[in-house]
């Protein structure tokens, strides 16, 4: 079965929220409230299967060059499967659309984003901006072991 992917619809944030609600209360993704989503809707690319929602992922820009990947969440089941691939690549792809030079990533799984090309840098190269915007909110801030990534596209 063919995994498509769309745009998110504000009607979409309920099931976005259910898919990645157990990540936030685990620490591993920010929470994001039905507000802050709705704001950023068009950030978002969902990866959806006969209409159910298998995954997604926002591409969030930062500057005129400058973009992040964050909130990537794929269903336990399709896992390893390339879903979350293919889902960072049609975001790759939007970026370079967009005419950005960069993407960021912060992540636990650098594993992933270096097979896609990601290198590390370290996070005191990240703007100040998105520190005090998203990090803040964390519930691990400021003792945090995610690393960041970034990409020249």
């Amino acid at each position: 079965m063919k995994i498509e992917f769309i745009k998110a619809k504000l009607s979409d944030i309920p099931s976005m929220q259910t898919l990645v609600q157990h990540e936030v209360e685990t620490g591993i993704i920010l929470n994001r409230t039905d507000d802050e989503i709705a704001t950023n809707i068009r950030s978002y690319t969902l990866a959806v299967q006969e209409g159910e929602l298998v995954g997604f992922c926002a591409l969030h820009i930062h500057a005129p060059s400058l973009a992040e990947i964050r909130s990537l969440i794929i269903k336990e089941e399709f896992r390893g499967k390339k879903t979350g691939e293919n889902l960072i690549m049609k975001c790759l792809d939007e970026a370079k659309d967009l005419g950005l030079q960069k993407v960021l990533v912060l992540t636990y799984r650098q594993s992933f984003f270096e097979r896609l090309g990601f290198i590390e840098i370290p996070k005191e190269s990240l703007p100040e901006h998105k520190i005090w915007a998203d990090c803040i909110k964390c519930k691990h801030f400021p003792v945090c072991n995610e690393v960041s990534l970034i990409k020249n596209i």
